[in-house]
């Protein structure tokens, strides 16, 4: 991802779509990155859990999960395992559409 240099950018959209900002393989995974995490918080919630309950559950800090969920941090695989266990879910690679 390339530094914003005094461009004038009115919206997201305007830097989503700047070429010269994001590559398509940049957006790819800043897409899969929003979709993984919202799939997360979106299970943890039906499961009725608060963060600091799936991070017991799971065996790590409620900062952490804090963490994740907020997308300051990328996930490491085994983190996310651990996360993703307590809540019924695993991690699977699949065909991509494309």
């Amino acid at each position: 991802m390339k530094r914003i240099n005094n461009t004038n950018f009115t919206t997201l959209g305007d830097l989503w779509n700047d070429p010269d900002l994001l590559t398509e393989d940049e957006k790819d995974r800043i897409n899969f990155e929003v979709s993984l995490i919202g799939k997360l918080i979106e299970a943890r919630e039906i499961k009725g859990l608060t963060q600091k309950q799936l991070a017991q559950q799971a065996g790590i800090n409620q900062s952490a999960v804090a963490r994740l969920e907020s997308m300051k941090a990328t996930p490491q695989i085994d983190t996310l395992f651990k996360v993703l266990k307590p809540l019924g879910y695993t991690l699977e690679i699949v065909p991509s559409a494309k």
